[in-house]
Parts: C-alpha cells; sequence; structure tokens
C-alpha cells in the first residue's frame, strides 16, 4: 500500500482529465462523489455510460457518446467501479468498486479479490479489504493498493445524515419503518420469500415499509409482485432505486440477504437482519426461515447493546475511513500515480481471451493494450 500526501492540487502541477465509466445505476453515487471532488480541484471529467446504465445525467454533466468519442477525449485517468474497464480506453484505470467484500457466494477466495488484470490501481477501504490487495500487489507487481475509503462512505458521514439519523432515534413517537434490499444473484436472493412476509405484516403491524431493489435484480415476478404490495398497502412503499442517504436515515432496522448494502446501512447505527445471509455472524439477526423474520424485526427495533457493539466493529473493519475525504484521497491516489509510478510497473497481463471477448460483443475492433 502506498501513503497519499495532498499534493496540493491549486497548484497546477497537475492537469488531468478523468473519465468516469459506468455501467449500472449503483455507479452514480459511487463515482458523484469523485465528479465534485475534480470540479473542486477545476480538473476535467466526463460520462462514459454503458447501454445497461440508466440516464441519470443532470444538465451540468458531460456525456460522451460511446467507446470512439470516449477515445477521442482522451483521458488521463478512467475512474470505474466495474468488475471490467476496456483496456483500449486511454489513461490509468481506477478501481474504486461497488461495494464491500463480504463474500455473499461464501467462496473460498471472494470474488472482490479475483484479478483480472484490467486495472493500474486499486482503492482499498480498510482491514476487511488493504491487506489481501497488498499481498497481491507484492505478488503481481502490476498495480498499486492506496487505501482511500470507498467513495461512497463519504454521502453516509455528512453532518446532515449524522444528524437525521440521531433526530430520528430520539423520536419516541416514530412509526418504527424497515427498509427492505436484496442481492441480484440467482441463488442468493430472498426477495421472493421476502414479499409474502411483508404482505402479511403490513397488514396486521403498524410498522412502514421500503422497498427497494438491486440494480442488477429483473425478476418480473418480484417487481410486480413490489408494485402491487405498494399499490395495495398504504405502508408499503415501493422504490426501485433509493432517492439517497436520507431515505435510508428515515428508517429503522433493515431486512436484507446477502448484499454489501448491509455495511451501509450500517454506516447510519442501525440494526439488520438477515435471513440465510452467506457469512453470518454476530454483527446480524440472521434467520434460516421466513416465519422468523418478524421476530427477529422486533427484537433488532430494540436495539441490544451486544448486537449494536459487534455492528460497530464489523464495520469500522470495512470502513476505516469517515471524516468524509474518501473522494479526495482518491484523487489524490491518481496524482500520486501519475507522479511516481505510471510508466515504471511491469505491464498488465495480456488478458487476451477478454479482451476479445470485449471486442467481439462489441462488434468493433479496437487495438489491444497491456
Amino acid at each position: 500500500m502506498h501513503s497519499i500526501g495532498n499534493l496540493a492540487p491549486d497548484n497546477n502541477e497537475f492537469v488531468l482529465k478523468f473519465l468516469l465509466f459506468a455501467s449500472y445505476a449503483y455507479a452514480y453515487p459511487v463515482l458523484r462523489p469523485l465528479e465534485a471532488e475534480l470540479w473542486r480541484r477545476g480538473y476535467e471529467c466526463a460520462w462514459l455510460l454503458k447501454p445497461t446504465c440508466p440516464d441519470m445525467l443532470a444538465p451540468g454533466e458531460q456525456r460522451l457518446a460511446g467507446y470512439d468519442e470516449a477515445i477521442a477525449y482522451g483521458p488521463d485517468a478512467v475512474l470505474s467501479p466495474n468488475i471490467m474497464v476496456p483496456d483500449f480506453l486511454p489513461g490509468i484505470k481506477v478501481m474504486v468498486f461497488h461495494g464491500y467484500p463480504i463474500n455473499k457466494r461464501s467462496r473460498k477466495v471472494d470474488n472482490h479479490f479475483r484479478m483480472r488484470g484490467w486495472y493500474d490501481i486499486f482503492c482499498t477501504a480498510g482491514e476487511s479489504s488493504t491487506p489481501t490487495f497488498r499481498m497481491l500487489e507484492q505478488k503481481l507487481g502490476y498495480f498499486r493498493v492506496y487505501e482511500t475509503g470507498w467513495p461512497k462512505a463519504d454521502a453516509y458521514f455528512a453532518p446532515a445524515v449524522r444528524r437525521l439519523c440521531e433526530e430520528r432515534l430520539r423520536d419516541t413517537e416514530r412509526v418504527p419503518t424497515v427498509l427492505v434490499a436484496s442481492t441480484f444473484s440467482r441463488g442468493i436472493t430472498s426477495m421472493s420469500e421476502f414479499l409474502p412476509e411483508i404482505e402479511r405484516m403490513a397488514s396486521t403491524r403498524p410498522w412502514r415499509w421500503v422497498i427497494t431493489l438491486h440494480p442488477k435484480l429483473r425478476d418480473p415476478s418480484v417487481i410486480e409482485g413490489c408494485k402491487r404490495l405498494a399499490k395495495e398497502h398504504e405502508n408499503v412503499v415501493f422504490k426501485p432505486v433509493l432517492d439517497g442517504v436520507e431515505d435510508m436515515a428515515r428508517t429503522d432496522v433493515m431486512l436484507c440477504d446477502s448484499s454489501s448494502i448491509i455495511v451501509e446501512y450500517m454506516f447510519l447505527d442501525k440494526p439488520v437482519v438477515t435471513m440465510r445471509n452467506a457469512t453470518p455472524g454476530p454483527h446480524l439477526l440472521n434467520v434460516l426461515s421466513a416465519s422468523d423474520i418478524e421476530g427477529a424485526l422486533e427484537r433488532a427495533l430494540t436495539r441490544p447493546e451486544p448486537l449494536m457493539e459487534a455492528m460497530r466493529a464489523y464495520s469500522l473493519r470495512q470502513e476505516a475511513h469517515r471524516d468524509g475525504h474518501n473522494a479526495a484521497r482518491v484523487i489524490d491516489a491518481v496524482e500520486d500515480y501519475q507522479k511516481r509510478w505510471q510508466g515504471r510497473l511491469p505491464h498488465k497481463p495480456l488478458n487476451l481471451f477478454r479482451k476479445l471477448r470485449l471486442r467481439w460483443q462489441l462488434r468493433r475492433w479496437y487495438p489491444i493494450h497491456f
């Protein structure tokens, strides 16, 4: 891992152009803090959206029409939360991640740490990620690791959000509100089992429910089930995409399975109930059957201290940086890499099969870089 000094962006030592590469809607809350920091430093940046990513850009945000335009744009660095980033795009490839390493598939080696040869920089967040990536850096040598913190996490520790959480906790007259989320992975997602229980409790409990979906969850029966519940029950709200962290701050407990959104919710100092979580522990109230969800939610709403202490320790292991400057550290890392390492490391793996497959999918031949 490499330390980052403040390279004083106002001294014009660097003149950089950045590309924000997004494949799914979850990329926006990861990349927008970086965009704001780039604007603050006076750097130029533009977005490249894959067809799988909905266009949620505002009028003031620069969008590029496709890969050819992105190549012509000539970025010095590409910031991406995706597993893959096209090798033929110019610039330093920077992995900023779309979640934390929670090993939701219970593999011997977490997919979070699978090296595919696309990136020059990995921006890690804390004890759960940095040591493993540092070991891989020493072993493989073609990339550098910087512990910056996750850019999306900055929003959870903003003073306004903390005040909102504290005010909600002090409001003893509030109606308990459950945030329901799920992963998209087949065989792991539990949303289809959650819905009947939510429907039953929506009729028998005075609780409110906010249901959201992972951008990759496309099961039409689940989507229609969520819409129907919201239509038939006044205390159920369906938000396929949350408006922001404030939506989460206005709830009291989460019901989930094995999604990394669990960690994000814990940043708000709120408990989580899971069903058949892939890596359960004392930081969760995990149940094995849908019939046990109601009791677990009742207990979670009491915020038992052993649960809360374990939850805080677990979330701190995932995200060590809570000062609101994670996005700034990511840009510092790019500046440091450009100054100290660019062009001085071994070549990335040729990765020929993946690169050829990408070009086949695009039906377009681009030069192969490594």
